[in-house]
């Protein structure tokens, strides 16, 4: 694949017609020049605007080295959603001018024909959803990369970008800000609304992953996302009492049966759509692996649920995963 801002896409044009909104807030600027360089390339081909809830030291620096680049904004003061993510998503949806729209987090990293895909396919979709992939690899980027194969062996992944009709967004009035899983929440409001969705399982965007102090510090927060989907987070509360009963009836060959299975199912996630480009084949064998930690987290999930009354985010408790795409359609229709 082309690094963004070495060569134009293959159709030998730039895509200045989408816009790029990336939301952020930062505590250091560990990265600040590799995303620098990051934003530098991608401004020959979108237009960006960053939006920054970072305390004022880093916010100034930012403005000072992405002038010129971007559009540097705070989000709006009169967006009190919890997640701060989606005040920073409703803030830079408001200040977009194309119809065709970028949403990424800040370890996403598109190349020049990938920002080209997203934006012919929202010539048709009013939400195009991508298929991220860490680049590099350390081992918990495996680790984690195994939850991917999974979702792509059952389905689609859940990215961390977006490719989004500005007109549909604003028809739907954006989305709630104040649930955890706000991705699935944005992908659920734009079906209760009656929106095209496109999931082109090959369209592979590059994600840096996190450090491993930021990989474990997510382990319960994003099991409590399966808090949504009640069947899949059914699944993983019955995965411990399964194995206690194996063990306790000594059929140890149940549990190398439910692990072959899940190594199964990562692989064929892998194959899936040209998956094996960008990901190793070593990736699968975490499946296991994952699941028991998914299944341990889920517990733990389910217990700040009843007992805390939530999970903490950057700062906030907030209850509700995300909202059911019936429930949503039914606000849609009582809005109007």
């Amino acid at each position: 694949m082309t690094a963004l801002g070495r060569r134009p896409p293959e159709s030998g044009r730039t895509t200045a017609e989408i816009d790029y909104v990336l939301p952020l807030r930062w505590h250091d600027d560990a990265g600040l020049a590799e995303l620098t360089g990051y934003l530098r390339g991608l401004a020959r081909h979108a237009r960006i605007v960053v939006v920054d809830g970072s305390p004022s030291p880093l916010f100034e620096r930012h403005a000072r080295l992405w002038r010129g680049i971007a559009e540097h904004v705070r989000p709006d003061d009169d967006l009190t959603v919890a997640n701060g993510k989606v005040a920073g998503v409703l803030t830079g949806m408001r200040r977009a001018r194309s119809e065709h729209v970028v949403i990424a987090d800040d370890d996403v990293r598109y190349d020049a024909d990938a920002l080209a895909r997203v934006h012919a396919l929202l010539g048709h979709a009013d939400l195009v959803r991508p298929q991220n992939h860490f680049h590099p690899l350390p081992w918990h980027a495996r680790w984690d990369t195994a939850r991917t194969l999974l979702n792509r062996g059952l389905g689609a992944d859940y990215p961390g970008t977006f490719g989004v009709r500005r007109s549909s967004f604003e028809k739907m009035g954006g989305y709630d800000g104040d649930v955890l899983f706000e991705n699935l929440e944005l992908i659920r409001t734009v079906r209760a609304h009656g929106g095209r969705e496109a999931r082109p399982l090959d369209l592979y965007v590059r994600r840096l992953p996190p450090d491993t102090r930021r990989f474990w510090s997510q382990r319960v927060r994003q099991a409590y996302d399966d808090l949504a989907q009640p069947a899949r987070m059914a699944i993983f509360l019955a995965v411990l009492p399964c194995v206690g009963a194996a063990l306790w009836r000594r059929r140890p060959e149940l549990i190398a049966a439910g692990a072959a299975a899940a190594v199964g199912l990562a692989e064929i996630g892998r194959r899936r759509a040209g998956g094996r480009r960008v990901f190793p084949a070593t990736a699968g064998l975490f499946a296991p692996v994952w699941v028991l930690e998914r299944a341990t987290c889920s517990w733990a999930a389910l217990a700040a649920r009843f007992a805390l009354g939530g999970v903490l985010y950057a700062g906030r408790r907030l209850r509700v995963a995300a909202h059911s795409t019936r429930r949503l359609r039914r606000r849609a229709l009582a809005t109007g």
